[in-house]
């Protein structure tokens, strides 16, 4: 047999769709996500057809639509803070408020999530905001985990309950990324500094 007519398991793989790997959840995902960074739209019936199953199928691995752009934005949004944890230096209030600064800078840098504020600014309020959403809960909990840290090292002292306070710094984050939306203001990080500098009198720490 010659070797152009050999068919190893790829060949045939790649010649008949029948030998193909049916897609799973997690391709629904990182197609949704590719196509959403390309386009900050996400149509869940056209999704479904080229992933080459039904929506029935679908909307059991996501659950809806509304929980899978959540799973987005969270995928994009927790290696954003881990870095910024990794990159900031030194402890205390100065060392959380670095990581808002970086944190929320990325945000309101990154031109697919001002595309997608721009075009469809109540639906991604929706989704970063609400308690509906994985994204918020999410959110508090991570800036908790952080809070929770400093505290137990004994470099900041909260006047308040932990979980409350990073749902105030969570809130304040929000009131910059969603500024156009709340006061016609478009986000500046001018408007981020001063964002800072109330997260820093929240946690004790100097003007």
């Amino acid at each position: 047999m010659s070797v152009s007519n050999q068919k190893t398991p790829l060949s045939k793989a790649l010649s008949d769709k029948t030998l193909r790997s049916r897609a799973t959840p997690l391709d629904a995902f990182n197609l949704a996500k590719k196509n959403w960074m390309m386009t900050q739209k996400l149509n869940v019936g056209e999704l479904a057809e080229e992933l080459g199953v039904s929506r029935a199928t679908l909307f059991r691995w996501i659950g809806n639509k509304d929980l899978l752009m959540g799973e987005i934005m969270w995928s994009l949004y927790e290696p954003t803070v881990m870095q910024a944890r990794q990159s900031c230096s030194g402890d205390g209030v100065e060392y959380v408020v670095d990581v808002f600064r970086q944190v929320n800078t990325a945000i309101l840098t990154y031109q697919p999530m001002r595309n997608w504020l721009h075009a469809d600014g109540q639906y991604a309020l929706s989704i970063l905001s609400s308690k509906n959403s994985p994204y918020h809960d999410r959110m508090v909990e991570l800036n908790t985990d952080l809070l929770t840290r400093e505290t137990d090292k004994g470099t900041i002292h909260p006047a308040m309950n932990v979980a409350s306070l990073s749902y105030f710094m969570c809130r304040i984050g929000q009131s910059c990324v969603f500024s156009e939306m709340i006061i016609g203001q478009e986000p500046d990080l001018d408007q981020l500094e001063d964002a800072c500098t109330a997260v820093r009198i929240l946690l004790g720490g100097r003007q």
